[in-house]
């Protein structure tokens, strides 16, 4: 009986440290999109791997939009300049061990109207900083 509880209290402190990772995980995605949110490219920059990489999916080819930490922050920067209104929200969050994959809704203003549309992403984790970002365009 003592190594029945034994093991169900391993198993169970094991299961309470993943679903914690998974927390976590989930929790510095939203962080991202919080400094996203907020146009602040050093809060995103706090979150990544220096070597960080943001890729587009589209169809079958994959490109390198931005390699390394300086260069997201160079992209996000002009990104800003250029759209002040744009804001991201998480409608679905799913974590499986190093990756996040979300449903990412985009909206911005065009004069006085409000446009939106949805994407989806996978953000790939080394240990607790983003290393890649697998961004789907919207059909």
């Amino acid at each position: 009986m003592r190594h029945f509880l034994a093991l169900t209290f391993l198993l169970s402190t094991s299961l309470a440290a993943v679903q914690a990772a998974e927390v976590d995980r989930a929790a510095l995605v939203g962080d991202f999109v919080a400094a996203f949110n907020a146009q602040d490219s050093a809060a995103m920059a706090r979150l990544v791997t220096d070597e960080v990489q943001w890729l587009s999916v589209k169809g079958d080819s994959v490109a390198v939009e931005t390699a390394g930490r300086d260069a997201l922050v160079a992209a996000m920067d002009s990104y800003f300049s250029s759209c002040a209104s744009c804001r991201s929200k998480l409608l679905e969050v799913q974590v499986l061990g190093s990756r996040v994959s979300v449903i990412e809704q985009a909206s911005w203003q065009v004069d006085d109207e409000l446009r939106s549309q949805s994407s989806i992403a996978v953000y790939e984790f080394a240990e607790d900083r983003i290393a890649r970002v697998y961004y789907f365009a919207s059909e």
